[in-house]
């Protein structure tokens, strides 16, 4: 044990006769004295804590066991090392002494600060998988708060590197509002409408929302501080600054979704050459439709009644009411909009005739499904006009289209035929008096 002191203090006279190799001997011990602290807390305590919290229901978590919130803040061991310790270095002039504390305080706060950022990072990750996230998002919050913190940080750093009070800093801070204000005029302006976006419930994750201005037509995946992403339809992505939600106009489809119908409004245009009154033929033969049977016989009945009531005047077929088949196949269409599972009965329903146009008379129809869903809504929708366009002609209507070219095909046709030649030949013609 003597030998070993006797050592020790010739070594150490030896090193204080050569102060350079003295200093250099003592930071490289500093140095190793941090990089064990820094392998002791990551290797032993961090994975021991992680283990630790592993086993609990919280610890399975992958958002938390993915987390380098602890081993951030396991980095602050090492700085701290060196901090209290440079001062025990021998030789190290003052001025070294001071920059390698502010340095290494500075790191701590660097290093404290994401900590702090990441744990807000975890909690809305954790907040996003509650059922009900999307209805108050607080993603735009978390944002404010990490601003808040690195704009705080920075503060810091600069007051610790240059070993002066942070409240010197801030007391020039006011001087500097008016650049500020320009600088974080976008944030703001993005907190306050984030703001009414979350108390007015105005979009929510999920929503689809149109906003032609700026070509987004879509369902909304992410509302953060300062912008809006909208997956559209083609599966493009728009991203929407935040405030446009509150400055612009925009279309969103959500109570559509949450009323559990879409709405059926489109229009069958008839030629109107077409409209005319039913016969005793055609009437027996719409009587075989089975939703026309009971409207067939009501509305005879109540057109029987109002021409008994003409008397002399009623044998005038010109005088009377009778059954059109324009109203008819209106009343057909009613019924066969309610009998269709695929309609939402306890919406409104309507078949109208709307003002004449040079393209034939439009019949509208509107209704509402009974799904929300576009694939089901699109293959219900066309079900019902591809029943429609087919079954018209039983009631002697026609659909309404310009000519086409195969229609002046078959006119050439028939205009360049035999038939028609010998009846413009059998035709009288006209002389000169």
């Amino acid at each position: 044990m003597d030998d070993l002191t006797a050592y020790w203090q010739s070594s150490t006279t030896w090193l204080e006769q050569h102060p350079q190799l003295f200093m250099a001997v003592g930071l490289f011990v500093l140095l190793l004295l941090a990089w064990l602290s820094n392998a002791v807390v990551k290797r032993m305590l961090v994975r021991g804590l992680m283990r630790a919290l592993r086993a609990t229901p919280a610890g399975r978590d992958e958002t938390l066991a993915n987390s380098t919130v602890i081993a951030r803040l396991a980095n602050v061991i090492p700085a701290l090392v060196l901090s209290a310790g440079i001062v025990f270095v021998p030789e190290v002039p003052e001025v070294l002494v001071a920059i390698i504390q502010n340095v290494a305080n500075a790191f701590v706060i660097l290093t404290v600060a994401l900590a702090i950022n990441g744990a807000l990072t975890v909690i809305n990750t954790i907040y996003e998988r509650r059922p009900d996230s999307h209805l108050k998002p607080i993603k735009g919050y978390i944002q404010v708060i990490k601003i808040l913190i690195y704009a705080v940080t920075a503060i810091l750093i600069i007051a610790t590197l240059i070993d002066r009070s942070p409240v010197i800093l801030l007391s020039g801070l006011g001087a500097m509002a008016a650049v500020l204000m320009l600088v974080f005029q976008d944030t703001l302006l993005s907190l306050v409408a984030s703001m009414q976006i979350s108390s007015n419930d105005i979009v929510r994750v999920g929503d689809w929302v149109e906003m032609p201005a700026l070509n987004a037509d879509g369902d909304v995946i992410d509302i953060a501080l300062h912008t809006v992403k909208v997956q559209n339809w083609d599966r493009t992505i728009t991203t929407i600054p935040t405030r446009r939600f509150i400055t612009d106009s925009f279309k969103n489809w959500r109570g559509m979704q949450e009323s559990g119908g879409r709405r059926i409004s489109r229009t069958l245009l008839i030629d109107q050459q077409s409209i005319g009154f039913l016969t005793d033929k055609e009437k027996e033969h719409l009587q075989s439709f089975r939703l026309l049977r009971t409207y067939l016989r009501e509305k005879q009945e109540e057109i029987d009644s109002w021409n008994s009531e003409l008397r002399e005047d009623g044998k005038a077929p010109v005088n009377t009411r009778r059954i059109t088949n324009i109203g008819t196949f209106r009343a057909y269409v009613s019924c066969y909009l309610k009998n269709h599972p695929g309609i939402h009965q306890d919406m409104i329903q309507m078949v109208r005739q709307m003002a004449p146009t040079p393209d034939g008379l439009p019949l509208q129809v509107y209704a509402f499904t009974a799904t929300t869903a576009w694939v089901e809504y699109e293959g219900i929708q066309s079900d019902i006009f591809d029943h429609l366009y087919s079954i018209i002609p039983e009631f002697g209507l026609r659909v309404y289209q310009h000519p086409s070219g195969v229609d002046v095909r078959e006119l050439k046709n028939v205009l360049a035929s035999p038939e028609h030649a010998e009846q413009e030949d059998a035709r009288p013609k006209s002389t000169d008096a």
